[in-house]
Parts: structure tokens; sequence; C-alpha cells
């Protein structure tokens, strides 16, 4: 498993598969194969299974990319469950852990997910497990107080994802009720960072009780945080609503393409570059990461050791337990 990821570039380990020999889905930081999750809707919102390679298109900067790794598989992954344990919670966390319970059995059996709840702090309330007892316990684990420090938590996910994660494709899931109040980390970076690991995220928003002007800058903000990762943001009336959604995340997890082309651009200078992929398809929705960043360079929005630490390091805002330390490396 990766220790480190500067960049969302893999290597396929081993063979590109024929139709007579099975895929390894294993891929390594040591060349330029940059690897997609790829979702393909129709105009009703349901999932298109079964299209072939032909049908795919892939650009990288406006020019056409050869695809070389193609594949509708269920593999496993590692998912973190982000779960907002403000005080406004309170009335809501129940009706949470039973959607996020529900997303866990909807998935793949082999996948390895962890809890975290938070507030102005992270706390771990589960290490990776399959076993949906165990989650179940942890999602119980909540005494909701607090303000909302939604991006610094997502950072501690991503953090737990890089350090122990051991699958390839791995994805957060943030529930939320509110306006980030009091993170630290700024949109922009936590965008890089989740780039650069090729995490999808996903979120649900509960902003109903929110006023109107923060429920509106909670919103642009999850749905441009899902929309760069290839993940999706829903923002139900009610949470009594929490419960559909998250299966429907599940199935679309397990129901993705995986597109793999090796960049005509071949320079390591850094840079950002923009991915789209069309599909042959009238009406069809596709959703996957808008982009990534190549190989060398370092751009100046980046996390470092130095610059993580001096700002997170042993930054626990209130009394109620540890906050990860925040050490991303990206």
């Amino acid at each position: 498993m990766l220790s480190r990821c500067a960049f969302c570039l893999f290597v396929l380990a081993g063979p590109l598969w024929t139709q007579d020999q099975p895929p390894l889905t294993t891929f390594r930081s040591e060349s330029d194969l940059v690897v997609l999750n790829v979702s393909v809707f129709d105009k009703d919102g349901k999932i298109i299974k079964g299209l072939p390679k032909s049908d795919f298109t892939v650009q990288e900067n406006g020019e056409n990319q050869e695809i070389k790794v193609f594949r509708q598989e269920d593999v496993p992954i590692s998912l973190g469950l982000v779960i907002d344990d403000s005080a406004s919670m309170k009335e809501k966390r129940d009706r949470v852990n039973s959607a996020a319970l529900a997303m866990v059995r909807a998935s793949n059996p082999q996948d390895e997910v962890f809890v975290l709840n938070f507030n102005e702090d992270a706390q771990l309330a589960q290490d990776f497990t399959s076993d949906v007892t165990r989650l179940e316990s942890s999602l119980r684990v909540s005494h909701p107080s607090g303000q909302t420090a939604m991006r610094d938590a997502l950072v501690v996910g991503l953090d737990h994802l890089r350090a122990h994660a051991k699958n390839d494709k791995k994805a957060l899931l943030i529930v939320t009720d509110g306006e980030d109040n009091i993170s630290i980390e700024s949109q922009q970076r936590l965008v890089e960072a989740a780039q650069r690991l090729d995490v999808i995220i996903y979120a649900i928003g509960l902003l109903g009780a929110e006023q109107p002007a923060s429920a509106r800058r909670a919103r642009e903000s999850l749905e441009e945080l899902t929309r760069a990762t290839g993940g999706r943001a829903w923002f139900p009336a009610d949470v009594s609503e929490v419960e559909r959604i998250t299966p429907e995340i599940a199935h679309e997890i397990r129901n993705q393409y995986i597109v793999g082309y090796t960049p005509t651009n071949t320079a390591q200078d850094g840079t950002y570059r923009k991915i789209q992929v069309q599909v042959n398809v009238p009406g069809a929705t596709v959703r996957t990461r808008s982009g990534y960043y190549a190989r060398g360079g370092h751009p100046s929005g980046a996390l470092r050791y130095n610059d993580v630490d001096a700002r997170f390091s042993g930054v626990n805002r209130s009394s109620g337990g540890p906050v990860d330390r925040l050490r991303h490396g990206f």
C-alpha cells in the first residue's frame, strides 16, 4: 500500500488484461498511468452498466487520450465515514447512524471502513474494520457538542486513508448539518489534497435548519469538493431521507468503471491537468475526478510536513479528547 502519495498517478501491477486473462486491480505510483473511477448515469439518474470501452472518450487538457485500462468491477474499497458530532446534530445522530450502517450493509463485504466523529476536533471512533457489529457499536459513541470543523476533519480522514488504507480505491462520506465555522484548513488546499490522494468524496448536507446564506455557502462548498473528486452531494429536506441515500452511494461505488490512460503530455512539471470523460450515450451524465497533478515539481498550494505541523500539530480546540496529528506529506 502507498505510504505517501504526492500525485494521483499509478502503474498497473502486472500486464494489462485481455479477454482471456483477468485484470489485476492493484496500482502503484511508479509510472504515468492515470486511473479514473467513472460513474455513468442515465437521464433519470440511474447507473448505466455494461458499456464497452469504445463508448468512452477521455481528454486531458482538451487532448484525446488512448484508453489502456478498462473494466467495470466491484472492487473492495477503503472507506471513511466522517460524521458531524457538533451540538446541532444531537437530534439527528440516530438517523445518521442507521443510514451509515445501511451503506455498509449495501457495500462490498470486503470493504474496510473507519468512523471519524468531528466537532471542533476529529476523533477516530473506529479504525478500519469489515465487522458491521463493531461499526455499529462505534457509531453509538457520540456526544454532540461544539462547532463544525468539517474541512479539518476531512483532512484527518484523508491522512488516515493515506497512512493506513489497504485498498487502492478510497472514498470518504461526509455527513454534516451546517456550514464549517472553525476549520484551519482552506477549501482550496483540501480539494488539492483529495485530488492528490485520488479519494472520492461523497457528501450529505442536512442544511434545512441553516440560515439561507449559511446554507448556500455550505452547499457550494460540498458541491465543489464532491465535483472535483468524482463524488456527489445530496441535500435532503429531512434527516429521515438519509437512510435512502446511503445505499445509493454504495450502489454507485460498486458499479463504477475503471478507466486508465498514459498521458500524451509526458512533462514532469507538477502542473494540474484537467480531465474530461464522455460516453457515447444520449442524455448520459459522467462523473469522475476533474483532474490530477503531474509528477514532478511541487505546486505552491500543496501541503508539506513542516507546513502542516506548524498549523495543526497538537491542535485541540476543546477538552473533548485528542485530535489526530495532521501529517500529510502531499
